[in-house]
């Protein structure tokens, strides 16, 4: 029997999760997308294939997998008005909504679902991000692969088995890539300063970020490692990482982390009401 997998909100996660899908060889008859707009759902049919419909509830019924991509802040409502129809159908319900715990999803749906919870963050637009997924005890392992697959379309999906260590992912592959556009703006702003033309700045800026980031993937050795083997003794790269670390850089980060995560857990309370 084929398998349908439903996504309740058509937004830019759950677009490209649908592009993912589609790239890996999903036949796009297995995919649903739900939005309010007729024009959006026209449009997203036309671009990809796939049935879209404007009633979620209509989706859910039909649904073995449902990827809940709507806002957080309208998470319960949608959650409730479908809790009949996954109560009924039992799918594997997976939910990309930043901040939503699954006590507080498993009361909105009625308790006793398959729930995955998934932190993905927004490289996965391009195929390239980081996911990190928690399941409730009712989550089987084929559902867990299920899960995974889904994420992996994506990028990277690595499995967390405590949930509260959820806001520490959030506070750094959730928020993560904010942090390193803010390096790269800091570092083209100082070349700039230093007469480099800002095109100029601006190339090597990403070039640099991105070869480094390929080596770090590539490597078996950790950044620290890495690090070193472009540090020479007494030349320019120890002195720039000496200012950097003079100026109290590791604590800084350990800060901004931290804020992230306490707020990360504030906003969880509020909107899950717990």
């Amino acid at each position: 029997m084929t398998r349908q997998i439903a996504f309740i909100g058509a937004g830019n996660m759950a677009g490209a999760l649908i592009g993912g899908l589609l790239a890996d060889g999903v036949p796009p008859g297995q995919l649903i997308a739900t939005d309010p707009s007729a024009e959006k759902c026209s449009a997203l049919s036309e671009a990809t294939g796939i049935r879209t419909l404007q009633d979620n509830r209509e989706a859910a019924a039909l649904a073995d997998t449902l990827v809940l991509a709507v806002k957080p802040q309208i998470l319960r409502g949608v959650a409730e008005e479908l809790a009949a129809s996954v109560q009924q159908r039992r799918p594997l319900v997976i939910s990309i909504a930043a901040g939503i715990r699954c006590d507080s999803l498993q009361s909105w749906l009625g308790g006793g679902v398959a729930l995955v919870r998934t932190m993905p963050n927004t490289p996965a637009i391009i195929q390239s991000g980081a996911t990190v997924l928690y399941a409730t005890p009712e989550v089987s392992p084929t559902q867990r692969e299920r899960a995974e697959s889904l994420m992996r379309s994506v990028g990277l999906a690595q499995w967390i088995e405590d949930e509260s260590l959820m806001d520490a992912v959030t506070a750094l592959s959730g928020s993560g890539p904010a942090y390193l556009f803010l390096v790269m703006e800091a570092l083209e702003a100082a070349a700039r300063d230093l007469g480099l033309t800002p095109e100029t700045a601006h190339l090597l800026t990403l070039q640099t970020a991105f070869g480094a980031a390929r080596m770090a993937l590539e490597s078996s050795d950790p950044p620290e490692v890495l690090r070193a083997r472009v540090t020479s003794p007494g030349g320019t790269t120890e002195r720039a990482l000496g200012t950097l670390e003079d100026g109290g850089i590791r604590d800084l980060f350990k800060r901004a982390l931290t804020a992230a995560r306490d707020r990360s857990i504030e906003l969880s309370r509020s909107l899950g009401g717990v």
